[in-house]
């Protein structure tokens, strides 16, 4: 009797579906999935520069709708930028996806949509399915254009008063350096690593990453000193939040943490040098299990978690 009526609760689980949806500046990407896994994968070109990425927003809504055989239980939405304090809409995202800011998802799409920024949204996926699983407090990194995040503590995300929290890259690790980054602070994580402010700090050697990251493997002296100097500035930042979070695993993710090996190996350097290691015991670093889905899955998953609360 009891087998049977725990056989019924996990249908009922595995029959309840949520969409999750994820814009980036180049596409827009969504899943839908139940509880344990996902289920379907799609991709719209974002279309920003016809202004038309809402329509793309709707078009993947609604392909995963037609194909899910119960009705949706749950959407989620990630979106660079800041949540409001409901997780109904994007509040603060300046310069990117025009009218992106306040925009009600919920009446346009016809169906109740919680909002949560696209770092958040990544570290839901890998602490849910990725390889954050087992871990309660969890501090994720991305580090592509600019440098993102997300805090778990105690296995709950934490987004914090007027939903800022995460923005790790927004953290100095230079204070006498004058430069201001977008948020007005001086002498950032993002700066000093971010993709959008490489070609400066490289001077005009180096725009791609990946380009910076070849001449760095093939020996070339001035890519070598530019990716090392990133290193040591990784480095810091995550031992600066490690001290002040004590987390039990960082994960790193985004186009920086495809260089693997070639980011792992000297960022250990520079980890056990400035690291406060008690007893020896050093802070797991491991690379992010999913890349362009996360947080299109990140938002499902969020979709749950506010289902179960509603």
């Amino acid at each position: 009797m009891v087998a049977g009526l725990l056989a019924k609760v996990k249908s009922s689980i595995m029959t309840e579906h949520y969409i999750g949806i994820d814009i980036g500046g180049t596409y827009v990407k969504g899943v839908l999935a139940n509880r344990e896994q996902v289920l379907l994968k799609t991709t719209r070109d974002t279309r920003n520069e016809q202004g038309q990425w809402q329509s793309s927003v709707a078009e993947i809504y609604w392909e995963l709708a037609g194909k899910s055989d119960d009705a949706i239980k749950g959407v989620g939405l990630s979106a660079p930028g800041i949540a409001d304090s409901l997780n109904k809409s994007i509040t603060c995202m300046p310069g990117r996806l025009n009218g992106l800011e306040g925009f009600d998802w919920s009446s346009y799409l016809d169906h109740q949509v919680y909002v949560l920024n696209d770092a958040h949204a990544a570290l839901m996926a890998e602490s849910r399915w990725g390889v954050a699983k087992s871990y309660q407090n969890v501090v994720m990194l991305t580090l592509g254009t600019g440098v993102g995040g997300g805090l778990l503590i105690d296995g709950k995300l934490i987004q914090g008063y007027l939903q800022r929290a995460g923005h790790l890259g927004h953290i100095t690790i230079d204070c006498h350096n004058d430069q201001q980054d977008i948020t007005g602070i001086s002498g950032s994580l993002e700066d000093a690593i971010g993709e959008s402010t490489l070609l400066k700090r490289s001077l005009g050697k180096f725009k791609k990453t990946k380009d910076l990251v070849m001449a760095y493997e093939n020996g070339d002296t001035w890519a070598t000193y530019t990716w090392l100097r990133m290193m040591r500035s990784l480095a810091l930042g995550i031992v600066s939040l490690c001290n002040t979070i004590s987390p039990d695993l960082v994960v790193l993710a985004g186009g920086i943490a495809t260089a693997r090996e070639k980011l792992l190996d000297p960022l250990e350097v520079f980890l056990e040098l400035y690291e406060w290691r008690i007893d020896g015991h050093a802070t797991p670093i491991k690379l992010a299990e999913f890349e362009e889905f996360a947080g299109a899955m990140g938002a499902a998953l969020f979709a749950q978690s506010r289902n179960v609360i509603s």
